[in-house]
């Protein structure tokens, strides 16, 4: 099967050239998307981002309020601050993930208490989770892995349950679908990345959901210093800031990539989809290794990871080097660093323990072909052939 982005030069292994592990999504009209913001007023934020906004909550947000700014950073750190947490407040946080989740409590001085692992697909642990649930515990934060949902309908109920705020940290899960609703219905705040190796991209970017219409005026002043951009530019602005605010607004730039990248983003979620399935179909039945998949009936999913278990993990990446194949590990657990040590003090984490040195995520992105994928799977299971 051909690529489905023919515009784009492809990355073939019968040419022997390199399939790297990412590869940005660059929508066939950027260049003139481009050249027309370039040509006009606007640079910095202006009409297109308000439209981006507007496009982006109907095809992803269920039309919930939505803030472009300039990271899932950006985005993540809104939602802390919306969701009212300060020093010492005690929050539930992978401790498999990006430390971009994690990094922005610190900056508030937040408490965190890292839960472990499911085993069965990487996502933070929701036996975990209830085990750490205090009357001190003000959010619970969560990442869905790779794409893959964690049981956002429980994830809910055990929030409400307790009165605790729900973060989803979507980054990697954009466009997915849980009960045939969008996954911003699950959660208080949910945040998305276009940082340059997403679904779609701006190069860097990303987009705060929040269901809290009173907080949404709240997170338009601090996205842009704390000062009123509406009234501001209505003439009408008393010229006072009363809350601290951050320069974290998207730009026209990167508003018109993301545009663009939305009218094609149907066949982003076939062709990665596809590329998931073919591996699937290809080496998920090596006793040698597992792949980390999804299998709740209920979740449309859009995946951006393919990810294995294998003991034989150096063995595979060793060897799929020397055929000009890019794997790794993208995550690490986040106890392994000297920024959050203060907060692992005689905590365990068995199931991240347990494949801590066997996960690698395989190549997936929209210039590779489903042949290629089929080309790497047959090179992981003659590796894994030879040791039998």
């Amino acid at each position: 099967m051909k690529n489905n982005f023919k515009d784009f030069p492809l990355l073939s292994l019968k040419k022997r050239r390199a399939i790297p592990i990412f590869y940005p999504h660059i929508p066939k009209n950027a260049k003139k998307a481009l050249s027309k913001v370039v040509s006009g007023r606007w640079l910095g934020q202006g009409p297109l981002v308000d439209k981006f906004e507007r496009v982006f909550s109907d095809k992803f947000c269920d039309n919930n309020n939505v803030v472009a700014v300039g990271s899932g950073t950006d985005a993540l750190h809104l939602a802390y601050i919306l969701a009212g947490i300060k020093k010492n407040d005690e929050i539930i946080c992978p401790v498999f993930t990006c430390t971009a989740t994690n990094i922005p409590l610190l900056y508030i001085g937040a408490k965190i208490k890292f839960a472990d692992i499911d085993l069965n697909n990487l996502n933070i642990s929701i036996q975990h989770i209830e085990k750490l649930i205090t009357k001190k515990t003000k959010a619970i934060v969560f990442v869905n892995y790779g794409g893959i949902l964690c049981n956002l309908e429980k994830l809910q109920k055990i929030a409400q349950k307790h009165k605790i705020i729900l973060i989803q940290d979507a980054a990697q899960s954009l466009g997915a679908k849980y009960k045939k609703k969008s996954i911003t219905n699950y959660a208080d705040f949910t945040i998305f990345s276009f940082q340059a190796i997403k679904h779609i991209t701006s190069g860097d970017g990303g987009a705060l959901c929040l269901r809290d219409k009173k907080k949404y005026q709240e997170a338009l002043r601090i996205r842009w210093f704390g000062i009123d951009r509406a009234k501001k530019q209505g003439g009408t602005w008393e010229n006072d800031i009363k809350e601290i605010g951050y320069k974290y607004q998207l730009t026209d730039i990167g508003a018109c990539l993301l545009l663009e990248s939305i009218k094609e983003f149907n066949q982003i979620k076939k062709h990665r989809n596809l590329i998931y399935k073919t591996y699937l179909e290809n080496i998920n039945q090596n006793k040698n290794l597992r792949c980390i998949l999804t299998n709740d009936r209920y979740s449309d999913e859009v995946m951006w990871l393919f990810t294995i278990i294998s003991p034989f993990k150096d063995l595979i990446q060793k060897n799929l080097r020397k055929k000009n194949i890019e794997t790794n590990q993208v995550h690490f657990r986040n106890d392994r660093y000297s920024i959050f040590r203060k907060f692992i003090r005689y905590r365990k984490f068995k199931n991240m323990d347990k494949i801590q040195n066997q996960y690698l995520v395989l190549p997936m992105h929209t210039k590779m072909t489903i042949n290629d994928a089929k080309n790497v799977s047959k090179e992981i299971n003659n590796i894994l052939e030879k040791i039998n």
